[in-house]
């Protein structure tokens, strides 16, 4: 189990998986298939006969039951995409072998230093493998941990039938990391009751709540003429953005915000004299908090308008996800399984909140309650992204436990 999770993991990141954006296609990019096919390949090698990739790039596959008793089917889920936050073109993974502590600078681009003050989860991995890339790239342990953990998990399950679990289910997804990762899948074929995405971060963290997320579109029709015959008629739509921006309020932004607090997030602003747009994320662990700071974002608009009275706006706002956590709390023996197996596996279980979203988020309020897992990486979607070789371990041991515990306590 030890060597298995780490050489998966090795194999899984030099395999380029960006999803993209600005593509309508599903999945974004075609190269995510690539993984796709190497993980059916391996699935298949383990004996799971059903493993299978689809049109939308999402593998599937199962790990049957062992009990002659009925236990609610679980899922396993992890993204096989990387962010394109940062290039994962051509990856170089390192390891740095009995970490000894310090701070880590990277070979491929000695600028790039993974610094303990900045990353001080790196002081409880004295004496352990940090994998990271050379500096030029992302790693990728968002979230290929998740699937090599995964793999490395049903690989021990199927060598070892003496440990009695139902059945499990097996989902890998494409274009995470840009919102669509299960815009496709099909539930009834999954075919499972409950679920936990492997896509966290520190060992030991089980997440049963994320943000309520919404994406703000502003667009700005302005009023446009010659410039040498623009006096007191012009209205720059490109100015106006930049005025709505400028008013922004500091404090809930996300460089200044922690914990719970929630924030309003310029993501990109295009636009020429005559029409701009501009978009926005907006962030809360509550619904209320969302409408609220939608309506301070919108009061802006309004009120910067008002000097610009020749020019129109349309403010449209577009439904994201929505905090799991509403969902899980019907279903509180996910997370209880899930603390019984971490402690198992030798850890502190700690509950902890994402600020962010997961694919469990939406296919919590899909029906299928989904928490989430620690996979062990550090500093996603970033050059400087880690993960140990001894907290992927954890991770295999964790699902290992879990498919125990729902057997024993069904």
């Amino acid at each position: 189990m030890t060597d298995t999770v780490t050489d998966r993991f090795l194999r899984y990141v030099v395999v380029d998986t960006q999803s993209d954006p600005t593509s309508t296609a599903q999945p974004s990019t075609e190269k995510q298939k690539n993984l796709g096919r190497i993980l059916v390949a391996e699935l298949l090698a383990i004996g799971l006969t059903d493993a299978h990739l689809d049109e939308h790039g999402y593998v599937y596959a199962t790990i049957p039951s062992n009990v002659d008793k009925p236990v609610p089917v679980i899922c396993f889920c992890s993204h096989m995409d990387t962010a394109p936050d940062f290039t994962g073109t051509n990856v170089k993974p390192q390891i740095l072998r009995n970490y000894a502590g310090g701070d880590i600078r990277l070979s491929g681009d000695p600028q790039q230093v993974i610094r303990v003050d900045e990353h001080p989860a790196l002081r409880d991995q004295i004496g352990n493998d940090i994998i990271t890339s050379d500096g030029t790239t992302l790693l990728g342990a968002d979230d290929k941990a998740g699937l090599a953990e995964i793999a490395a998990a049903a690989k021990y399950l199927i060598d070892n039938p003496d440990i009695r679990h139902g059945t499990i289910k097996l989902l890998f997804t494409t274009d995470e990391e840009i919102g669509r990762g299960v815009d496709k899948v099909d539930l009834k074929k999954l075919g499972a009751q409950f679920a936990y995405t492997v896509d966290g971060e520190t060992a030991g963290y089980i997440e049963d709540e994320t943000f309520s997320a919404d994406g703000v579109e502003v667009v700005i029709q302005g009023v446009a003429i010659h410039p040498g015959f623009a006096l007191g008629r012009m209205e720059n739509a490109i100015k106006i953005a930049g005025a709505i921006i400028d008013r922004l309020p500091k404090e809930t932004a996300p460089e200044t915000t922690a914990g719970r607090d929630g924030f309003i997030h310029p993501t990109g602003v295009s636009g020429s004299m005559e029409k701009a747009s501009l978009g926005f994320i907006i962030r809360d662990f509550d619904e209320a908090g969302l409408a609220t700071k939608e309506a301070v974002l919108e009061q802006i608009v309004k009120d910067v308008m008002t000097t610009y009275p020749g020019s129109s706006y349309s403010f449209t706002v577009r439904h994201q996800y929505r905090n799991m956590k509403t969902v899980l709390d019907r279903h509180p023996e996910i997370v209880e399984n899930a603390v019984e197996a971490i402690r198992r596996a030798g850890m502190t279980p700690v509950r902890g909140s994402i600020r962010g979203g997961t694919d469990g988020s939406r296919l919590s309020f899909m029906g299928l309650p989904c928490a989430n897992l620690f996979a062990g990486g550090h500093a996603f979607h970033s050059p400087l992204e880690w993960v140990s070789r001894q907290d992927m371990e954890k991770a295999v041991k964790t699902l290992v436990e879990l498919a125990k515990i729902w057997a024993e306590r069904s």
